[in-house]
C-alpha cells in the first residue's frame, strides 16, 4: 500500500511539472522569507537591548502626563531619585 501511494505520487509530480515547481518555489519561498523575518528581528532586538543595557541603571526616567492644555507632554530626566 505504501509502495503505490509512493508510486503514485511520483507520477502525479512528474505529470504535473508546473504546478509541482510552482509549489515547490511556493514553499521555498515561504521557508526563505520566514527565516529571514525571524534572523531581523532578533537582531534588531540584541541591537536595541544592547543600547538600552549600555545606558546603565536608573540612568534615563521617562514620565508621561496630562497637562491642562490641549495634549500631552512627555517629561524627561536624567539620574532622578
Amino acid at each position: 500500500m505504501l509502495k503505490e501511494s509512493i508510486k503514485m505520487a511520483l507520477e502525479n509530480i512528474i505529470s504535473n511539472k508546473m504546478r509541482s515547481f510552482l509549489t515547490m518555489l511556493g514553499i521555498i519561498i515561504g521557508v526563505g522569507s520566514v527565516i529571514a523575518l525571524i534572523t531581523i528581528v532578533s537582531g534588531a532586538t540584541s541591537t536595541v537591548t544592547d543600547q538600552v543595557a549600555s545606558m546603565g541603571a536608573n540612568t534615563v526616567t521617562v514620565q508621561v502626563s496630562r497637562s491642562p492644555g490641549p495634549g500631552n507632554t512627555l517629561e524627561t530626566g536624567a539620574d532622578s531619585e
